[in-house]
């Protein structure tokens, strides 16, 4: 099989990875243009918000405290070689399920999403911000994480995630079993003569 005709069948999940990425831009636009500056916009009280912020460090503000060059390392080579890597599995493997495939368009998506904030602007723009209210949740909460609300994030981190559970999700599926037929249980073909 040639190489282009494999990379044709696997388009789909090249058509995944390129709609998380143009949402994720879009949306970014669109929080940039409308939300710096302004103040926390409350989308379900209690749970969800819209919140303005730029990101210096990696998924969820992670690594923000490096400074460089280890930074620019560590959050735009080291993504650009995965971008690199996840393309040529999605196209070379032949063994992967199709839910592999999925998470790792969306993998895909949303780390060329976020390393085009990190290479063009130099920080990552985030605007999606959850949290929980409720005594009971967030106590518990913070007991166990230190804190009741989550960093802010964007679609690219929401698809990175998605693609990470889809991953592992995918390690826990049990092999489909093969039938294999027995000779004693083979029925005999019409017009064989060698059965009797």
């Amino acid at each position: 099989m040639s190489f282009l005709r494999t990379l044709a069948g696997r388009w789909p999940y090249f058509v995944i990875a390129g709609g998380v990425l143009a949402l994720d831009q879009a949306t970014k636009v669109m929080a940039h243009t409308h939300l710096r500056g302004a103040s926390v916009v409350e989308v379900i009280p209690g749970f969800f918000n819209l919140a303005y912020s730029r990101n210096r460090g990696g998924l969820f503000g992670y690594f923000s405290t490096l400074t460089d060059p280890w930074r620019t390392i560590l959050l735009t080579l080291l993504p650009l070689v995965a971008v690199g890597l996840i393309t040529m599995f999605i196209v070379r493997s032949e063994q992967t399920h199709r839910a592999t495939r999925i998470g790792l368009g969306l993998i895909l998506g949303g780390a060329v999403g976020n390393l085009i904030d990190r290479v063009f602007r130099g920080e990552v723009i985030d605007f999606l911000d959850v949290y929980a209210s409720s005594q009971g949740l967030a106590d518990w909460l913070i007991k166990t994480f230190g804190t009741a609300h989550w960093p802010t994030f964007n679609i690219a981190d929401s698809a990175i995630v998605v693609g990470a559970v889809l991953l592992i999700l995918d390690l826990f599926r049990p092999e489909p079993q093969t039938e294999t037929t027995s000779p004693e249980s083979a029925s005999p073909v019409p017009g064989d003569r060698s059965a009797g």
